[in-house]
């Protein structure tokens, strides 16, 4: 999963693609490298990020989900909004990445109707104040019982579960010892029977990790990735499409073998 943030605050790339033409021919890109599928934000999510509104986000996003309607590649749309999701999805969007699992008034009801994918995200908090001192007994059990129930609320609305994708959230209101026990034991969420999706790229625990600035954090996102995807993540969102790509060639040429 490549990431396009048209946004001028994101953590990492904010302000590069700000325009839809920069955002179109970054999306280019990121599928001549070898993307999956594309995941288009509008709204920063990074750590003391403030929200916009919905007339903003829609003025960011929209343009960009129909100029790459026509490129077929699957879109994703990270939002909270329902409707910024209702107009993304009218406009060729297959799947709604939200950080707040469906939980804001309306999104549950657009993402049934709309019949498409939806990734459910673990937060603790909100981004604004989400790292001031995130706390859990046991993160992993905290994050499955959440997931879980939002599994359940997801097929009592008539998602099926084929249609829902989980994320423990990395970064999202987690310390880093928090998220690297989350790296070690990601296997575990395998029983709750959907894809794990996992976004660690160039995010602050690595450079916590590495002392690297952040634009120094190729080779450490790499890695990370890897790690979660022989850990069981099936969907990776990633700045650095071909890198990761390539690694996890080498990976999958030696896992093959008998």
């Amino acid at each position: 999963m490549g990431i396009l943030n048209i946004t001028p605050d994101s953590f990492s790339d904010g302000g590069l693609y700000a325009s839809t033409d920069a955002a179109v021919l970054h999306a280019v890109r990121l599928i001549e490298e070898g993307a999956d599928i594309l995941d288009i934000g509008g709204e920063s999510t990074r750590p003391g990020s403030a929200s916009v509104s919905v007339e903003e986000e829609l003025r960011r996003v929209l343009p960009v989900v129909q100029a790459l309607e026509s490129k077929g590649i699957p879109l994703s749309v990270d939002t909270s909004k329902p409707e910024v999701m209702r107009a993304t999805i009218k406009a060729g969007a297959t799947m709604i990445n939200d950080i707040n699992a469906l939980q804001s008034p309306g999104a549950l009801e657009v993402v049934a109707d709309g019949g498409v994918t939806v990734c459910l995200v673990h937060m603790q908090g909100k981004p604004k104040y989400m790292q001031s001192d995130p706390q859990y007994k046991d993160v992993i059990v905290e994050i499955k019982d959440f997931l879980r129930q939002r599994i359940d609320v997801m097929e009592a609305a008539g998602i099926v579960r084929e249609r829902i994708i989980i994320d423990p959230g990395f970064g999202f209101g987690k310390t880093l010892k928090h998220n690297l026990k989350l790296l070690r034991y990601l296997d575990q969420f395998a029983d709750m029977g959907t894809p794990i999706l996992v976004g660690l790229s160039r995010k602050s625990m690595l450079r916590e990790i590495t002392r690297n600035k952040k634009d120094d954090l190729v080779f450490s996102s790499v890695s990370a990735a890897l790690l979660a995807a022989i850990n069981g993540a099936r969907i990776l969102r990633v700045h650095d499409v071909k890198a990761t790509k390539d690694a996890l060639k080498v990976y999958n040429a030696v896992a093959s073998q008998e």
